[in-house]
């Protein structure tokens, strides 16, 4: 199968002198309808690369050898929906709103607090998630399913007490379905604000039958196939929902006290912003986030826009010059 390789987020895995591969059409407009010229390049280059320093690491090249350039058959074809979104920068926003979102049930919440290094190795974190979603994405099946045996091995691992007394284990199929369905709605959500492509019904349902073959092969029984389905299954887990405190320290540290630079922390807020803004109310008063309809149709929404447009023009592989 000739692979394309894709642009915005997952270009994170190519370097701005790889050349040589087909792109997809996106990024060549954006550069001519913008009249940009080569001196914009080295403003391109820096920031490509310090996204890319943060979200993959260091062994970029090789992984993406492994992922884009292997041969091999792949759990999705070029024109599933999957990898449009998957391949889009608005993923960042998705990433967030997803971990707010997930963080509101008790029990994944516990799970995180007491395993997960996310303080401690917060850019190691990103990478793995980075890494699984690329790998079952766009990876040769013997790169995906190598990526879902490793979070399984790992989720052995995650068991424990919560602070209520209820027993919690990370391969629960229940939790593993709140997650996972959090985490669609999610970066369905960022897509239809801030996504380059416009999704029709039937490419979002699409999305959400991709997500369920990964989902099934995690452990998840019986995942939503259709966006009907994904709200159906969010509105049954609404009982289970609630303030914690881990809740709430973890929010404090995604929006608030995030381990980066200064300069580069007004960027990383508004992206945080435009998270909290895909987040209906129901799920923003537990973890005491603003509801700020006016400021956010008029502000934010649109910044961030302007944001992910310039990260996927940044990231883009391939440059017509």
């Amino acid at each position: 199968m000739t692979q394309v390789r894709p642009w915005g987020w997952a270009s994170c895995y190519r370097t701005c002198d790889e050349r040589s591969q087909p792109v997809w059409a996106s990024p060549h407009e954006a550069w001519h309808a913008l009249g940009m010229s080569d001196r914009f390049e080295p403003a391109r280059r820096l920031v490509a690369d310090a996204v890319r320093s943060r979200v993959v690491g260091p062994n970029a090249d090789n992984r993406a050898q492994q992922l884009f350039e292997a041969p091999g058959e792949r759990w999705f074809s070029e024109d599933r929906p999957i990898r449009i979104i998957h391949a889009d920068s608005c993923m960042f926003i998705g990433g967030l709103r997803a971990l707010l979102f997930q963080s509101l049930h008790p029990l994944a919440m516990a799970g995180v607090a007491s395993h997960s290094d996310f303080k401690a190795d917060p850019w190691g974190r990103l990478q793995r998630t980075a890494d699984f979603l690329a790998a079952t994405t766009f990876g040769p099946e013997s790169e995906s399913q190598r990526a879902i045996d490793l979070v399984k091995r790992v989720h052995v691992r995650v068991v424990g007490t919560a602070a209520d007394g209820r027993p919690y284990s990370a391969n629960d199929p229940h939790l593993l379905k709140w997650v996972h369905i959090a985490e669609v709605d999610s970066f369905l959500a960022a897509h239809k604000k801030f996504g380059e492509v416009e999704l029709s019904d039937e490419q979002r349902d699409g999305y959400v039958l991709d997500m369920s073959r990964i989902a099934s092969a995690l452990g998840v029984i019986d995942p939503p196939r259709s966006v009907a389905e994904l709200k159906e299954e969010i509105s049954s887990y609404r009982s289970e929902l609630r303030t914690s405190d881990a809740a709430l320290d973890a929010a404090k540290y995604l929006l608030i006290t995030p381990p980066l630079p200064v300069l580069v922390r007004p960027a990383y807020q508004l992206l945080g912003a435009a998270a909290v803004s895909l987040l209906p109310i129901w799920a923003r008063l537990p973890l005491r986030l603003p509801w700020l309809p006016l400021s956010e149709r008029a502000i934010v929404r649109p910044a961030a826009n302007t944001l992910t447009k310039t990260l996927r023009w940044a990231l883009a592989p391939d440059l017509p010059y």
